[in-house]
Parts: C-alpha cells; structure tokens; sequence
C-alpha cells in the first residue's frame, strides 16, 4: 500500500497554476479573454476602438506616458473623482500589467 503523499506536497501541487501566473506566463486563452475584456469592457467608456468616448482615447502615445506598473496600478485601482472603476476585484496585479503592456506596444490605435 503506497503512503500518503506529505501534505506540503500535495499543497505545493495545488499552487502550481497559480505560480505559472505569477511568474508572467498567462495562458494564451486569458490573454485573449484580457483583450476581449479591454475592447468591450473598457471599451464601453473608452471606445470600442479606444478613441475616446465618456472616457479619453487611450492612444500608445498617451499610454507610454506611465510606466507599465504606474499604468497597470490605475487600471486595478481606477482614478479617484472620474467615472474609471478601479479592476482589483476582477483582475490580478500580473493582468493588470499585461493590459498595461498591451496598451504600450501592441495598441493599433497609434499604428
């Protein structure tokens, strides 16, 4: 009869999907859930195409005007007195960043 597995391994293995995110590896499947969530949810304020709407454009020029983590820090925490939502209660401090990073070097609306 095979024993037990210790319970710090079994923990260790529980923990596995979730390091594989912290680590900055997110699925290709989330990556295109983010920049669904970015074109329709963010969208709704800041354009479908993100050229403004009830909030500003949010052109890769403007965007590069943060630094990624300032950047990926007023998506999760929104901006105080606007009507942008703070995103920490739906996204990760490593999703945050990779919208950030998207909106710096992949946004078509600066191409």
């Amino acid at each position: 009869m095979p024993l037990p597995a210790p319970r710090h391994l079994l923990l260790a293995l529980c923990w596995l999907p979730v390091a594989a995110l912290a680590d900055g590896s997110l699925s290709a499947e989330r990556e295109q859930e983010l920049e669904t969530l970015l074109y329709q949810d963010c969208g709704s304020c800041h354009g479908m195409t993100l050229r403004g709407g009830l909030g500003p454009a949010l052109p890769e020029s403007r965007m590069n005007a943060y630094s990624r983590d300032g950047l990926a820090a007023l998506i999760l925490n929104g901006v105080a007195g606007t009507a942008m939502p703070g995103w920490a209660g739906l996204l990760t401090e490593e999703e945050a960043r990779w919208l950030a990073d998207h909106l710096q070097n992949d946004n078509p609306l600066d191409e």
